[in-house]
């Protein structure tokens, strides 16, 4: 069963994406649809977190926004996900930054960044 399901959404599967882990900094470009209207609306942050795998592939981004901190689940994969930037890597140590949570202020958006050479 799981070679059938592998198969048909082979060719839905994005390859055009951009190399980005946890702790990256990410810009996501996302279609939404108002009416009969379609725009790009960009969110960006840290990504905190990324599951799952194939087509159910997910990655949560989180950023600080009028004090308070904001979260999102992407499918990787989805068509409604424009384009993916990354603005900054870094070096983190975790699979997962749910400690970022706790975090308030200034520190809540520090991660360990990449030396640039």
């Amino acid at each position: 069963m799981k070679a059938i399901v592998k198969e048909i959404t082979q060719d839905q599967l994005k390859s055009d994406l951009p190399p980005f882990k946890v702790g990256d900094g990410v810009r996501v470009h996302t279609k939404v649809r108002e009416g009969d209207k379609e725009r790009i609306q960009i969110f960006a942050g840290i990504v905190i977190c990324r599951k799952g795998g194939g087509i159910q592939e997910t990655f949560t981004v989180r950023r600080i926004a009028s004090g308070e901190g904001v979260e999102k689940v992407f499918p990787v994969h989805s068509p409604n996900v424009a384009k993916i930037e990354i603005e900054s890597e870094s070096q983190v140590m975790r699979a997962r930054l749910y400690y970022l949570r706790e975090r308030i202020g200034k520190r809540a958006v520090q991660v360990k960044r990449k030396q640039q050479n």
